[in-house]
């Protein structure tokens, strides 16, 4: 039986300690699961780099989701202009 200790309930202490290692545990299973999903889609023929792309963008919300398409086609047209600058020189 766990006592207090310095006025720290040790059977509080445990019950969140045994409450956090059972969720880290299936957040390790889960985790797994995932896994499993992305090599049987791999198997498929799908790209799990490209599926993790369209999660991540599925769960930004719209409007930083455009935010960051813009920038990314500004970025990347500023460097291509960049590149034809310099192979003209």
């Amino acid at each position: 039986m766990a006592s207090n200790v310095g006025g720290i309930s040790g059977q509080v202490l445990r019950s969140f300690i045994e409450r956090i290692e059972n969720l880290e545990e299936r957040k390790k299973e889960i985790a797994d699961d995932i896994r499993d999903v992305y090599a049987e889609a791999k198997s498929a023929g799908f790209d799990s780099k490209v599926m993790r792309q369209v999660i991540k963008l599925r769960k930004m919300d719209a409007n930083d989701r455009e935010e960051q398409e813009y920038l990314l086609d500004t970025y990347l047209r500023a460097i291509e202009g960049r590149i034809a600058e310099e192979d003209a020189a």
